[in-house]
């Protein structure tokens, strides 16, 4: 039987706390997603969006919606990769600044029109444009209160703090602008997807090149719930001014 010396368990924790470091590390870098403003069913017509994380895995969706008035639009479900609905949006009609409103969906709820989703404990934001009369892209977001509040380890609820929120700053029409905290800081940034670049070979004819607006890069910050993130997002490409050109239709 083989004897383990004390060396060898100082190794072992040495490598355990290397391991735990490095996990840190990456928890501590933004999350980069490419968003193909296209349905992962690939049904033609279709309007929705296929996000893929830093490793090429399927982790968002939103599929088969058509672009229609918004008084039609109906509800939109924000997916993760396997299907799982996540999020619910939907257009507050005869809003003069084109409000959105958000809401979870519980286990066993997608799917069933009489389910009340206009519950405040269910509601984690709503969202609209600065201006209502302006051709600009800038949006504000308002946090419910009830996604806010904690529960306390007793099962009481915790008296809510107050909701924050986010705004969208920029050119989100042109795949430039940033998504930033009530307090001023980034929480994330959308930005054109470029492909291509210098290699050791032919680095003086070889350049990055910007891809359409059917693709662009999702940078969220450490900490930020990438969901509500993408569910910005979705709404940020309902409310702008931009018309729709299908992708059949869209070549130069």
């Amino acid at each position: 039987m083989s004897r383990i010396h004390p060396s060898d368990r100082g190794d072992g924790a040495r490598r355990a706390a290397r391991t735990a470091a490095a996990a840190e590390r990456e928890r501590q870098q933004p999350a980069v997603y490419t968003v193909w403003k296209r349905s992962s069913m690939g049904f033609q017509g279709t309007d929705g969006f296929s996000v893929y994380d830093a490793a090429g895995r399927l982790a968002f969706r939103v599929d088969n919606y058509a672009r229609r008035p918004k008084a039609f639009a109906g509800e939109l479900l924000l997916m993760d990769g396997r299907g799982a609905p996540l999020l619910s949006l939907r257009p507050q009609i005869f809003s003069l600044h084109d409000r959105w409103n958000c809401y979870r969906v519980a286990p066993g709820e997608e799917g069933c029109p009489e389910t009340d989703k206009s519950s405040s404990a269910q509601q984690l934001f709503s969202m609209r444009k600065c201006a209502a009369l302006q051709s600009t892209d800038d949006a504000e977001v308002h946090m419910s209160t009830a996604s806010a509040a904690t529960t306390s380890g007793r099962g009481c609820r915790a008296p809510p703090s107050p909701p924050s929120g986010y705004r969208v700053e920029g050119c989100f029409s042109r795949r430039s602008c940033k998504i930033t905290r009530s307090d001023g800081q980034e929480a994330a940034r959308i930005l054109r997807k470029k492909a291509g670049g210098p290699t050791a070979a032919a680095a003086s004819s070889s350049r990055p090149v910007a891809l359409g607006d059917d693709v662009f890069s999702l940078v969220v910050r450490p900490g930020v719930d990438a969901a509500t993130v993408m569910a910005i997002v979705v709404v940020m490409d309902r409310i702008c001014r931009k018309p729709y050109a299908p992708m059949a239709c869209s070549a130069q």
